[in-house]
């Protein structure tokens, strides 16, 4: 194949063409750009992407170490700001597919520097917050620019990478996305033990202007697609009715669950979600479009996805907690120990691969979410005295369970549409998944402050049953898919 040729963009709906750099129109401009520059700088264009996408991501890890820190410097409550990880975490599934449609009309580089950018200064807001809701709302916008990184980035890799030279790229990509949070804890950790959690966005801010500079002059342009469609009204709509249900969910223990506030986020939440569906059933390029939910390959496999990542990040965000005020451990302590799970998945992930080819993907998918499972049941065992190796082998069971998972059920759901359905495809799984993510970690989190009467310790293992529970409906989602067929 030819470097001239085309091929279906991850975004989605239109063929695209491979732009080697910068981006030249016409097939004798392009071989003659593809010969005189050949693949060193694309890899060049993917090292600038890829550090971009390293400086928005290696700060989540360390906030969920510092929890504690923070909530007592600006004299609030962990639950409130859980708000900092859970609020980007909701914004950048909802957000995520419009920054991958914003790349195809606009152009990729534009969203890219652009997200770099405001990420950049809504950290250095960040850096100066002065209560509560003005970290979580900092933060927030901040991972929201941020999460501009990552589509434009696959989008890149796919333009100027064959299909035949992406898995190494995509290798890159994943174990960047892993491995920033992984680095975040090593070094910021004992920094923050040490100087304070504000060093962390005094660092980031000044790095994300840095990628500014970098990207802006050196990535390629890419071509931009006429008549890209956004659903805005369900995103809005998603991201209103579910932020409502998380937070009276969140607010129900301090609240009381038959307050005014508490029913009536309730019920916001419900009929605007009501609304969503109505939305896209007749949206043009919905969000989620809802004639996969018939489709057993994709609703089953994003379904089990979801709800194994409500175990996972519910406890990500619940052994931290339990460490620090249950066990009284230090910072830095904490963070050696949590580092276990992304470094498992950073490892297992690559190379699941070769098990899912023998076993198939539907067996992958259910052993991965019973390594999950039996994660979740082994940390709710854990108190005083317990051994750091078994914390750090729950922990890293987990981040096992779900590097075996995840790459198995994604490639059911992309096996199960068509090319040019990819992109939608996987924006739908990335929305799902986060969404699990939030769930599990908010209602996780209630369970504990719920249960406190029964033991500080005994509250957390109530909350990572919780999860194991969920995970368990993980199972039963995998076993409910079709196998591939080889």
């Amino acid at each position: 194949m030819d470097r001239d040729s085309t091929l279906v963009d991850s975004a989605g709906v239109d063929e695209v063409s491979i732009v080697p750099w910068p981006l030249l129109r016409g097939k004798k401009a392009v071989k003659k750009a593809a010969r005189r520059i050949g693949l060193n700088r694309a890899w060049a264009t993917l090292i600038v992407l890829l550090a971009g996408l390293f400086t928005v991501s290696f700060t989540i890890t360390v906030l969920v170490v510092s929890l504690e820190t923070i909530a007592t410097d600006l004299k609030t409550t962990t639950s409130t700001i859980n708000w900092a990880l859970t609020g980007p975490m909701l914004a950048f599934g909802v957000v995520g597919p419009a920054f991958g449609k914003a790349g195809d009309l606009w152009g990729h580089k534009r969203v890219f520097v652009l997200g770099l950018f405001f990420a950049g200064v809504f950290a250095a807001l960040t850096a100066v917050a002065w209560n509560a809701m003005s970290m979580i709302l900092f933060r927030t916008l901040s991972a929201t620019a941020g999460s501009a990184t990552s589509p434009s980035a696959l989008s890149y890799v796919n333009r100027l990478f064959h299909p035949e030279e992406r898995v190494r790229p995509l290798g890159f990509w994943s174990f960047t996305t892993a491995g920033a949070p992984v680095l975040g804890v090593v070094i910021g950790a004992p920094v923050v033990a040490a100087v304070g959690w504000r060093i962390i966005f005094i660092v980031q801010a000044p790095l994300c202007m840095l990628g500014v500079l970098v990207a802006w002059r050196l990535l390629p342009e890419t071509e931009r697609i006429k008549n890209v469609k956004f659903d805005i009204a369900g995103s809005l709509t998603l991201g209103i009715g579910t932020t409502s249900l998380l937070l009276s969910i969140n607010r129900g223990h301090s609240w009381g669950w038959s307050s005014a506030p508490v029913l009536a986020l309730m019920f916001t939440g419900v009929i605007v979600l009501m609304l969503f569906v109505r939305i896209e059933r007749r949206a043009e390029a919905p969000l989620l479009p809802l004639k996969w939910l018939r489709t057993r390959n994709v609703v089953f496999p994003i379904s089990s996805q979801a709800l194994t990542n409500y175990a996972y990040m519910g406890g990500f965000f619940v052994m931290p907690q339990l460490m620090d005020k249950g066990l009284g451990y230090s910072t830095s302590h904490i963070g050696w120990l949590v580092i276990a799970r992304p470094l498992v998945f950073t490892i297992v992930a690559p190379s699941a691969s070769f098990l899912t080819i023998r076993i198939g993907e539907r067996r992958s998918g259910m052993i991965g979410a019973f390594g999950v499972l039996c994660s979740m049941v082994l940390l709710s065992t854990v108190g005083m005295g317990t051994s750091d190796w078994v914390i750090a082998a729950g922990l890293g069971l987990s981040g096992a369970g779900l590097g075996l998972a995840s790459p198995a059920l994604t490639s059911l759901v992309t096996s199960a549409v068509s090319e040019g359905d990819v992109g939608v495809a996987g924006a739908m799984q990335q929305l799902m998944t986060q969404l699990g993510a939030v769930v599990g970690t908010t209602v996780m989190i209630t369970i504990h402050e719920s249960t406190m009467n029964s033991g500080l310790i005994q509250s957390y293992g109530y909350a990572l049953l919780s999860g194991a529970f969920v995970a368990g409906l993980g199972i039963i989602a995998a076993s409910a898919t079709r196998p591939l067929q080889r």
